[in-house]
């Protein structure tokens, strides 16, 4: 029994951070993102009776033993009493750094599992399972733009819709020192999380406006509020998580500078350093060249909107 799936990373446009309910990652406030086509998560999943315990490899090397066990943890939700499973995992784009690889990873390793089992599900189970291995990851299983609020997520607009591109200034490639798992329990240790919490649906329908009528101008006030709010509650909580380097810093100043001299570009930050310019097609040069230029940018990384998860190579019986 056995599968491969391919799940696209998202980005956050209105930020989830932090939990109403921790044990089944049901987010605080609704959230806003789209799917990344060219960075994505590709996962095998082989259940093997022969196996003694599960075998985890990701992009080449054995999985860390905490990721180990989340992958694990995982497949026992999907099915209880199951085989042991071997899966091998890989990404196109730095893991853990800021770019929701754990979206495109419990996605790709849900659909991977449900269709290597033989266990169809629609959509919207197949998001609210993955949704339990990381919360983001509900938003990587349906295509385009997406919204998530409650149990799963569901697309807004089609990836035609409105054909954005995100321009990735990496700054820094590595792990983060502070997973956002643990970021998101420390967000209420912060006095302005309720405040950001409470706002949320003001800022979720804007982004809904924007977003159906292509109003850049709306999108890039909202999402570069909602960002700075996530990250003035990092900032804030206890312990304080401080992802930004100068090259984050850096590219804010380019990105209002491109603006105000009428380059339709917007940035958002998720739980990293690394920055997310969010533009029309038009705009990727002018702003790829940009970030180029900076001191601090190691490299930038280009995509527009992609589709949902999807089984690449279905299941079989050897």
């Amino acid at each position: 029994m056995k599968a491969t799936a391919r799940a696209c990373s998202n980005i956050a446009l209105i930020k989830y951070w932090g939990n109403r309910n921790d044990a089944l990652r049901l987010p605080a406030n609704p959230s806003i993102s789209f799917n990344l086509a060219d960075l994505f998560t590709a996962t095998r999943v082989v259940f093997d009776p022969a196996l003694q315990e599960d075998e985890v490899v990701i992009d080449e090397q054995p999985a860390s033993p905490e990721a180990a066990r989340r992958v694990s943890a995982h497949l026992d939700l999907v099915q209880a009493n199951r085989p042991r499973a071997q899966v091998i995992s890989s990404n196109n784009f730095p893991m853990g750094a800021g770019i929701a690889s754990s979206a495109s990873a419990f996605a790709a390793l849900t659909v991977a599992a449900c269709a290597a089992l033989r266990l169809p599900k629609p959509e919207a189970e197949l998001s609210a399972l993955a949704r339990r291995g990381s919360g983001s990851a509900s938003r990587s299983v349906p295509g385009g733009i997406v919204a998530w609020r409650d149990a799963s997520a569901w697309t807004i607009a089609a990836p035609d819709h409105w054909p954005l591109v995100d321009v990735i200034g990496v700054v820094a490639a590595g792990h983060k020192k502070v997973g956002s798992t643990e970021g998101h329990a420390l967000a209420g240790t912060s006095p302005l999380q309720a405040a950001r919490v409470a706002d949320a649906e003001r800022r979720f329908g804007l982004c809904l406006r924007a977003i159906e009528t292509r109003d850049f101008g709306l999108l890039a006030d909202v999402i570069e509020q909602d960002a700075l709010m996530m990250h003035g509650v990092m900032m804030t909580s206890d312990p304080s998580l401080m992802y930004w380097l100068p090259g984050t810093l850096a590219i804010l100043h380019a990105v209002r500078e491109m603006r105000a001299a009428g380059v339709p570009v917007a940035f958002t930050i998720d739980a990293g350093p690394n920055v997310h310019c969010i533009c029309e097609a038009d705009a990727v040069r002018d702003v790829v060249a940009a970030l180029d230029a900076l001191q601090g940018v190691q490299s930038t990384l280009v995509s527009g909107i992609g589709g949902p998860a999807q089984v690449i190579l279905p299941q079989s019986a050897g």
